[in-house]
């Protein structure tokens, strides 16, 4: 099993701290997300990682060559990192050599979240926190039939349950070819602007996609300034 870490965005939310790095370099108890994602890793027997770069590409790469924890680590770049994380994805596709766990880079995350997905008993899982209802930005894993038919912002009208995703997939390596197609899809009627989740609907359609609920488990997705407090005050104590 191996990883693809997508790191190329600008974080314009974030801008007050991304403007002076990348949001995966955002240091919470001293040690930055990436550093912190690859002891993940390596904890739980993953030791090879692409990580898809672009905005200030080169901080990146010298923070992984100044330590990798122990994963090899290949880098894939997006030239179109402006665009939606669909583009990031996109540029990962070739990618999908083994069963692959595709991870947004921006969470701080109790390491028996990811254990939690690598021993799952879904080939094809996301990570939920049913504890979570949504109130407006979150995005969340929708299930209906007992299989995930979303990974959305935009609910749909009918579905047994939902809870945030945590940003982390795990995908059969058989079942690539579903994704792959499902964002070909969206990437040849130029749908660039739009985030990778909402590209997936064929691939969830065709695979039968199960989840993993986490709730009680400490994380946070860091898009605002307050994120990063709530990181550092509320989920960092518990990890």
């Amino acid at each position: 099993m191996k990883a693809i870490i997508l790191a190329a965005g600008v974080g314009k939310r974030l801008w007050e701290v991304t403007q002076h790095r990348p949001k995966c370099l955002i240091e919470i108890g001293g040690r930055s997300l990436l550093h912190r994602y690859l002891e993940s890793l390596a904890a739980v027997g993953i030791r090879r990682a692409d990580i898809v770069v672009g905005y200030k590409q080169e901080m990146i790469r010298a923070a992984v060559a100044a330590d990798s924890c122990g994963v090899r680590v290949t880098f894939l770049v997006n030239e179109e990192f402006h665009r939606g994380s669909i583009s990031s994805l996109w540029i990962a596709r070739s990618a999908f050599d083994d069963d692959t766990i595709v991870m947004d880079a921006d969470v701080l995350f109790h390491r028996d979240i990811l254990r939690r997905l690598v021993a799952s008993s879904f080939e094809n899982a996301l990570l939920m926190d049913e504890t979570v209802t949504q109130t407006g930005e979150e995005c969340m894993v929708v299930v209906a039939g007992g299989r995930v038919i979303a990974l959305t912002k935009k609910m749909p009208d009918h579905y047994d349950y939902a809870g945030e995703g945590v940003g982390f997939l795990r995908v059969r390596h058989a079942d690539t070819p579903w994704v792959v197609s499902s964002l070909r899809g969206c990437i040849e009627t130029n749908m660039w602007q739009m985030e990778y989740e909402d590209a997936l609907l064929e691939y969830f359609r065709e695979v039968r996609v199960g989840h993993e609920k986490i709730g009680g488990l400490p994380w946070t997705e860091i898009d605002f300034v307050n994120d990063i407090k709530k990181a550092e005050l509320e989920v960092l104590p518990r990890l």
